[in-house]
C-alpha cells in the first residue's frame, strides 16, 4: 500500500494531479488560542433543546463510530471472543473516551479509531505498544505535514479500497438465512456509505432489527440494551430534525 501511494504520488507530478506545496514551513501559531482555553460562554446561547440535541447526537455518533471500527479491527486480528464480543479489548472504548475528553483542551477534534488500524493488527499488533509507537510517529510527522500535503486523494483512494476489501470478509459471519438478522446487517452496510456515517448506518441497523423482531413476534428475544439503544437513535434523529 505504501509503495503504491508513493509511486502514484510521484506519477502525479507530470500528470498535474500532484501539486508541490507553496511553502515547506509549518506554523503552529493557529493552535495557541485553543490550547487549554475552554470557552463555555455560548453553551446555552441557543437554548436547552439544541444543547441536548448536540450532546445526544455527538455521543451516539462518536460511540458507534468507535465501536464499529473497534469490532472491525478486532475481527481482522481474530481477537473477538467465542461470542463475537470484544472481551478485554472493549477497554479501547475507555481509552477513546478519555482521549476525546482531553482532545479539546489541546485544540484537537474528538478522537476516533481509524479502521486503517486493522492492517496493523492483522500484521501482528496486539498490545498498546503499537498504538504508542503510532502516536510518537504522528508527533514526528507534524514536522512533515507540508510534505504529507503533497499526497493527492488519487494516491490514497486505492489503498482505502484495498482495506475495504480486507474488511468485507467479516460479512461471511452474518446469518444470511435469518431475515431479522440479515436485513438489518445489509441496511447497515449500505447506509454507511450512503450517509457518510458509520453511526447512522448502525442506527438504521438497530432500528430495523428491533422493528423486524417485533413484527415477527421475536421481540422477547431482544436484550433490553438493544431497546434502549434503538430509542436513543430514534431520539437522536427526531431531535436533529426539530
Amino acid at each position: 500500500m505504501l509503495i503504491g501511494i508513493v509511486v502514484t504520488t510521484l506519477l502525479g507530478f507530470p500528470l498535474g494531479v500532484t501539486q508541490a506545496p507553496e511553502s515547506m514551513t509549518l506554523s503552529l501559531s493557529a493552535l495557541r488560542p485553543l490550547l487549554l482555553s475552554p470557552d463555555f460562554g455560548g453553551v446555552l446561547s441557543l437554548g436547552v433543546l439544541p444543547l441536548v440535541t448536540a450532546v445526544v447526537t455527538f455521543t451516539i455518533c462518536l460511540c458507534f463510530d468507535t465501536l464499529g471500527a473497534l469490532i472491525c479491527i478486532a475481527g481482522a486480528g481474530n481477537l473477538l471472543d467465542e461470542k463475537g464480543g470484544l472481551g478485554r479489548y472493549s477497554r479501547g472504548m475507555t481509552a477513546v473516551a478519555l482521549s476525546t475528553a482531553a482532545a479539546p483542551l489541546l485544540g484537537a477534534p474528538p478522537i476516533g479509531i481509524p479502521v486503517e488500524g486493522s492492517t496493523g493488527v492483522a500484521d501482528g499488533a496486539r498490545t498498546g505498544l503499537y498504538t504508542a509507537a503510532t502516536g510518537v510517529l504522528f508527533l514526528a510527522a507534524i514536522l512533515l505535514a507540508p510534505i504529507a500535503g503533497i499526497i493527492p486523494g488519487a494516491a490514497t483512494s486505492p489503498a482505502l479500497v484495498l482495506i475495504g476489501m480486507l474488511m468485507i470478509h467479516n460479512a461471511t459471519n452474518i446469518y444470511w438465512h435469518q431475515v431479522e438478522i440479515a436485513l438489518p446487517c445489509f441496511l447497515t452496510m449500505i447506509m454507511i456509505p450512503f450517509t457518510y456515517s458509520v453511526a447512522d448506518g448502525i442506527g438504521v441497523g438497530f432500528i430495523s432489527y428491533t422493528a423486524i423482531s417485533l413484527v415477527s413476534g421475536k421481540g422477547k428475544k431482544i436484550p433490553p440494551v438493544t431497546y434502549i439503544l434503538t430509542i436513543l437513535f430514534i431520539a437522536m434523529y427526531v431531535l436533529s430534525a426539530i
